[in-house]
C-alpha cells in the first residue's frame, strides 16, 4: 500500500523553492499530527496520519522529544507546552498584536461583546488576539483558535482584499463545507458576498460558522496600504439583531479598526 504525500499548509498557490527543506516539512507533519481530539499518539498512528514509515514517524518524535516539544508516557506520545514558544515568538514579531488591546477594550467596553482579531492561514483563519466579554455565556475561541474563512466575518474580510491570483486559486481549489445552513459554499454566492465586502469595507456573518452567533468585521490596514488583519465583535444572535448588529456595533468596530490602521501606520 502506497502511502500518502505529506502536503504543507503553506501560502495559497504556493510551490516549492529550490531550498526546500523536506525534513522540516516533515518534522512540522508530525506536530501537526496531533489535536484537541487525539492529544496522544503512538508511532503507528503518527505514521499513519503523516504518511511516514514508523521507523522515520520515530525518529522525528525522538527529536521533538530530545528538543522538549513532545513527551514520551509507555507507548504514546503527547505534545508539550514549550510549543507555545513558537507560536508567542511569532506574535511577538507581529505589529498588529503590539497595538490592538486598546482598542480591542474599547469595543468590548462600549457594547459588552466580545472582540478578536485574525489573519488569513491558507483558507482559515488564526485567532492572533482576544477579549472576551465578561458574560456567563462566551463564545468558545482562544489565541490559535481556527476557522474555516469562507464562514466567518473575518475571514471574508480576509478574502475580499487577497490579490486577485491568490483569490481565484482560494475559489477553485478550496473545499468548502456547510458549518450551518447558513453557511455561504456556493462558488458564485461567495464571490457576490467578497465583491459587497470590499465595496463596504466591512462584513457580516448571519450564524454562519455556529447557529446562535453573529458577527461583524473590518480590515486593518498597514502603512503599505495592505490589509495586515482583521478585527471582528460577535454575539449571541438571541440578544442581538442582525440589523442591530449592523446599526449599533459596526460603528464602533469601524472606528476601532481606523485607530488600528492608523497606529499601524496606514495612510487614511
Amino acid at each position: 500500500m502506497s502511502r500518502k504525500q505529506i502536503i504543507p499548509k503553506g501560502k495559497i498557490g504556493a510551490t516549492r523553492p529550490r531550498e526546500y527543506v523536506q525534513g522540516l516539512e516533515r518534522g512540522l507533519a508530525v506536530i501537526r499530527s496531533f489535536s484537541p481530539e487525539t492529544p496522544s499518539l503512538t508511532i503507528a498512528r503518527v505514521a499513519e496520519r503523516t504518511g511516514l514509515t514508523r521507523a522515520a514517524a520515530r525518529r522525528y518524535l525522538k527529536t521533538l522529544e530530545a528538543l522538549g516539544y513532545v513527551i514520551q508516557d509507555d507507548d504514546r506520545f503527547s505534545l508539550t507546552p514549550r510549543l507555545l514558544d513558537l507560536g508567542f515568538t511569532y506574535l511577538s514579531t507581529l505589529g498588529v498584536t503590539s497595538v490592538v488591546q486598546p482598542f480591542m477594550e474599547q469595543v468590548t467596553n462600549a457594547l459588552h461583546e466580545s472582540c478578536s482579531v485574525s489573519v488569513l492561514d491558507n483558507h482559515d483563519v488564526v485567532y492572533i488576539a482576544r477579549r472576551a466579554a465578561n458574560r456567563i455565556m462566551s463564545i468558545n475561541l482562544a489565541v490559535g483558535s481556527r476557522l474555516p474563512a469562507h464562514a466567518t466575518s473575518m475571514g471574508k474580510v480576509l478574502l475580499a482584499h487577497l490579490p486577485t491570483s491568490e483569490l481565484e486559486h482560494y475559489l477553485e481549489a478550496v473545499v468548502r463545507e456547510p458549518l450551518t445552513e447558513n453557511t455561504i459554499v456556493d462558488d458564485q454566492a461567495l464571490r457576490a458576498v467578497l465583491e459587497e465586502v470590499r465595496e463596504n469595507g466591512w462584513a457580516v456573518a448571519d450564524e454562519e460558522s455556529e447557529l446562535g452567533v453573529r458577527s461583524a468585521a473590518a480590515p486593518l490596514m498597514g502603512r503599505d496600504g495592505e490589509v495586515r488583519a482583521a478585527i471582528n465583535v460577535s454575539a449571541h444572535a438571541a440578544r442581538v439583531s442582525l440589523d442591530q448588529l449592523q446599526r449599533d456595533y459596526l460603528p464602533v468596530l469601524l472606528e476601532a479598526a481606523y485607530g488600528v490602521s492608523k497606529a499601524l501606520g496606514a495612510k487614511s
